[in-house]
């Protein structure tokens, strides 16, 4: 998210308002300030941060995170031959969405610009590159390249008679609008108590056609207490499906404040659900149950390369900031597919580190303690370092807990954190496996 100054032309000064607020505002982490003016050209108007994209650096993150899941697909499991060639497929679109999304955020960044749309990074404040406006909502150009994508798809997967056919689609009107209401918050500055409802609005088209199971399954050690093996929830569930969608969007939303933050750990866990839904799909013979792991594995694809796309120019120093419209988008894409996957419980142990900071952030965000209008690091122009302030992110916990870091060091030491806990997850369902479900 982006912390913003709103400033009119009618007026000499400007009403500062930032997404990092208390109380009725949004208490984010995000090391921006974001201009939005009319659009009368400023003469005196600061620089603008060169757009540069770091490929080589997305090029070695992704051979990293992908190598495993390449590895399952092709020699480590006997997949499918049909499922295998839907996957190729998806994949190659998925590659043809990341270029179209490399080339369009250059165009999309000037055009923003125009209306100023933009921002000043906080974290760089006092140096010469706190002073260049760097091009805000640029999650909009990965939203959309998605949706695209996600909807060509279908012409050489889905059939008019598909059983998927139907979720499939209202997942996507929930994606698309959770990216809209997240554009329209980037520009609108929504309030924090508004924030929550909105993933709960966008969530309606996928709860209103799911068709799927309203059961859980009781885990082995409850089930003398309980009496059934199995529990249907009936509308519980959906509400609980809801709950999550808006737990996973404004979760990404507030675990920010750095460079490549927000899109890396995006990254990271989808990535973490690629591996689990191919593992799953490799280790079952139910058809359904593979289907629906698939279903995942078609939404998770492309949205990873449209991601990396954005976070080769999001990386440390950005060039572009993703604004709300990227963390709520990412929110709910994460969301839907845990859900119609059929692995919410383990989407949430990959969110271990944004259930963390959420944990840290309840205090101010209840009120229970002050909560100032930037939760954000001390940033020390004269050596580069950052400094962890008494607020509850895991941003600064960390910093307390490490000591004084730079920028990027610090967005590495979150990422990796995040890698763990997906690794955890992972030896988790291994050692559970049988005893607990």
């Amino acid at each position: 998210m982006a912390a913003r100054k709103r400033a009119q032309t009618a007026t000499a000064t400007a009403t500062a308002t930032e997404q990092e607020k208390p109380k009725s505002q949004d208490p984010t982490t995000t090391a921006t300030t974001t201009k939005t003016a009319s659009t009368t050209t400023n003469s005196n108007e600061p620089p603008t941060a060169p757009l540069k994209s770091k490929t080589s650096f997305i090029l070695k993150l992704s051979l990293l995170l992908l190598a495993p899941y390449f590895y399952l697909i092709f020699h480590h499991y006997n997949i499918d031959r049909d499922l295998k060639k839907s996957i190729l497929i998806n994949a190659v679109l998925s590659l043809i969405g990341f270029l179209v999304t490399v080339k369009i955020i250059p165009i999309a960044s000037r055009y923003v610009l125009r209306r100023n749309l933009f921002g000043f990074d906080i974290n760089k404040k006092g140096t010469p590159g706190g002073t260049l406006r760097v091009p805000e909502s640029l999650g909009i150009v990965v939203g959309i390249v998605f949706l695209v994508v996600a909807i060509l798809f279908q012409y050489f997967n889905l059939t008019s008679d598909s059983n998927w056919l139907v979720e499939y689609n209202a997942a996507l009107a929930s994606i698309c609008f959770m990216t809209l209401l997240g554009f329209v918050d980037d520009v609108l500055d929504v309030p924090w108590r508004v924030k929550l409802l909105l993933p709960s609005v966008a969530a309606l088209p996928l709860l209103m056609a799911y068709a799927g199971h309203t059961t859980i399954i009781i885990p082995k050690p409850l089930i003398p207490y309980v009496g059934l093996e199995i529990l249907d929830l009936g509308w519980i569930y959906k509400l609980y499906m809801g709950l999550l969608a808006v737990f996973c969007t404004n979760s990404i939303n507030i675990h920010a404040g750095l460079n490549g933050l927000e899109v890396g750990q995006t990254v990271v866990i989808a990535s973490a659900i690629l591996i689990h839904n191919i593992m799953q799909i490799g280790a079952t013979t139910d058809p359904e149950y593979k289907q629906a792991h698939a279903f995942s594995i078609y939404l998770v694809q492309p949205f990873l390369a449209t991601s990396l796309a954005l976070l080769s120019f999001n990386w440390f120093p950005s060039s572009v900031f993703v604004g709300d419209t990227y963390t709520y988008f990412a929110g709910m894409t994460m969301a839907v597919v845990g859900i119609l996957g059929h692995f919410s419980e383990t989407l949430l142990v990959f969110f271990a580190p944004q259930v963390l900071n959420f944990l840290l952030s309840l205090p101010q965000l209840s009120g229970l303690v002050p909560c100032p209008r930037h939760r954000l690091p001390r940033f020390d122009p004269k050596t580069g370092l950052l400094t962890g302030t008494n607020d509850g992110t895991l941003v600064n916990f960390t910093l307390r807990l490490l000591g004084r870091k730079s920028e990027k060091s610090l967005c590495i030491v979150l990422l990796v954190f995040q890698a763990i806990a997906c690794c955890l997850c992972f030896a988790l369902r291994y050692f559970l496996t049988g005893w607990y479900k």
